[in-house]
């Protein structure tokens, strides 16, 4: 699907009309949003060398490119900004597989944000939101403070046990977005699980993480340019691996947490040779390798951006202005994707599942109710229903007339009149969410390996939003005050709960809760899906409960379940 800039532009300021809809005036809003970048803004800055030993020690933690001092709150030890790689993909390496650390004896301050991965400009606002650069390989980890009585002045814990670990991938279609958003800072989510440690990564998007350039005249020097993004992914992880002990992290008890395109990112990466050293769980929230594309769709973006921006080398990309580049790339998006090129990632992400190659890593994995909510906000329902025709259309032209009219049977029963949603909408909700979702969860399971999959369905009260994409994080993260995409605080209960669930995943790799720690004193059983039964978790608000797929009839096994063999594009 691609939406334009502009359209992008009307998302984002339909969701913070509603968001805003409290504030009694237009000047009372733009004050709310004047201090939200304001807030985002101040987390950003130069972490310097310390030279003159003038530091606390027992912030400080030993890593192999060096010492990194962080900032305590509320308990919570924050070290932000930490570079994962020897050097910053800039210049000569742009476009070149990231560089592995060196090791370093000096003392970093880690109290900023390194810088956000460039991206389309005013996409979201984030021309004034973030500060961007190619410089972008950075991390951020939170840890409880040690306290107990083995604790030491390194700053890492004397512990025996080492603490489960989880590594937040952002979404963002592989395009925008970055670590320092507000609903994802980690503080409030390590405050309530002291037991584990998060943390976040950055790595390339758009035109410098995902273009294909082997086929230009002297792309030959760029083999890995399709792929950056998750070979940044995997560069973080292996740091993650070596140097997470120290901060009181077990490298052996992983687990990768992705949403969207994060959560087509923790899909993909157990497919990548070499991968399954680094994690051994999987947490994918609306997202899986259905955000892929092909070689030959690889190639035919690249060719189309060539013409646009008169190009015609690799060598003519580099000479050009970065900002103009990324803003003329903007014709590409929701298309640039991670590419099957049966290198990197198997020509079929779907097969490699069921043939087995994550079966020894366990999964959680799930979507919302109404994901397509999301963009029928953004473009109003006439705007939307519009777009969506012409993405339909153009879907068709792909299928074999069998197919095509299984879809159209589909369509023509599943207007939802309750919503006025679309018939086209619940479709793009079974292709780009619930079908992928599912056949992920059969193959998994089918090959011997473990999915725990949830359906998601408490409603924002943003009118028409309902259950849509991303609903839920807010409620991950615990971060109840981020109402822009929920419109409301959900349950506090309800939330404690899923959080928990995600711990308990994370700490056991099963997410079940036993009575004596369900925040509501109720155990809270979750099965494993089966190819019989296909039971899921439900998210209901106010009553989390396991249910068959068949009750619920969240897929339609007949008429979409195939269209999962189509991806997104």
């Amino acid at each position: 699907m691609k939406i334009s800039k502009k359209a992008f532009r009307l998302l984002l300021a339909a969701l913070m009309a509603f968001s805003f809809a409290a504030c009694g005036s237009v000047a009372e809003a733009d004050k709310s949003l004047d201090e939200m970048k304001e807030e985002i803004r101040a987390q950003y800055g130069e972490n310097k060398r310390i030279t003159d030993g003038n530091y606390d020690k027992s912030l400080a933690v030993k890593c192999v490119n060096g010492t990194f001092v962080g900032k305590k709150k509320e308990g919570v030890i924050a070290y932000k900004g930490i570079p994962f790689v020897g050097k910053q993909p800039v210049g000569e390496l742009r476009w070149k597989a990231p560089v592995d650390v060196v090791p370093d004896d000096g003392v970093y301050e880690a109290y900023y944000n390194g810088k956000s991965p460039c991206q389309v400009d005013d996409v979201w606002q984030k021309a004034s939101l973030y500060v961007q650069g190619e410089d972008c390989l950075h991390l951020n980890i939170w840890k409880a403070e040690d306290t107990s009585a083995g604790g030491n002045k390194s700053g890492a814990s004397t512990r025996v046990e080492k603490k489960p670990v989880i590594v937040w991938i952002h979404g963002g279609a592989f395009e925008v977005g970055g670590t320092v958003e507000r609903r994802e800072e980690g503080t409030n989510f390590v405050k309530e699980n002291p037991d584990v440690i998060l943390v976040s990564i950055e790595y390339r998007l758009g035109v410098f993480g995902f273009l294909h350039l082997s086929h230009l005249p002297d792309g030959k020097d760029y083999p890995d340019a399709q792929n950056l993004g998750l070979m940044d992914q995997i560069m973080a992880l292996k740091w993650i691996h070596e140097n997470i002990a120290a901060f009181g992290g077990d490298p052996d008890n992983v687990t990768i947490m992705g949403q969207s395109a994060g959560g087509g990112s923790v899909t993909l990466l157990p497919l990548i040779k070499g991968s399954h050293a680094y994690f051994k769980r999987v947490i994918a929230e609306s997202g899986s390798p259905v955000f892929t594309r092909s070689t030959e769709e690889a190639i035919a973006c690249t060719n189309e951006l060539m013409e646009k921006l008169g190009c015609k080398t690799v060598a003519d990309l580099q000479k050009l202005d970065v900002r103009k580049f990324v803003d003329e790339a903007d014709m590409l998006t929701l298309r640039v994707w991670a590419e099957r090129d049966g290198n990197y990632l198997p020509l079929d992400p779907y097969e490699a599942y069921a043939k087995g190659a994550a079966r020894d890593l366990d999964f959680l994995q799930g979507c919302t109710k109404d994901e397509m909510g999301y963009f029928v906000v953004g473009f109003g329902l006439e705007g939307y229903n519009a777009f969506a025709a012409e993405r339909k259309m153009k879907k068709l032209a792909q299928l074999t007339e069998k197919e095509k009219a299984l879809v159209e049977s589909f369509c023509e029963n599943a207007n939802d009149v309750s919503s006025e949603y679309s018939s086209t909408s619940r479709l793009f909700d079974q292709l780009v969410f619930i079908a992928p979702l599912f056949r992920m969860s059969e193959n998994q399971t089918r090959a011997g390996g473990k999915s725990y999959t949830y359906y998601f369905t408490v409603e924002s009260s943003v009118p028409l939003l309902r259950s849509g994409h991303a609903v839920e994080l807010s409620t991950v993260f615990n971060h109840p005050e981020e109402t822009l995409v929920t419109g409301r605080r959900f349950d506090e209960t309800f939330s404690k709960t899923m959080r928990k669930m995600w711990v308990q995943f994370a700490k056991t790799g099963n997410p079940s809760l036993s009575a004596d720690i369900s925040p509501d004193g109720k155990a809270k059983e979750w099965p494993l899906y089966d190819l019989q039964d296909k039971k899921v978790i439900v998210f209901d608000e106010f009553d989390i409960h396991p249910a068959r797929e068949s009750e619920l009839k969240i897929l339609d096994w007949e008429r979409t379940y195939f269209l999962t063999r189509y991806y997104c594009l």
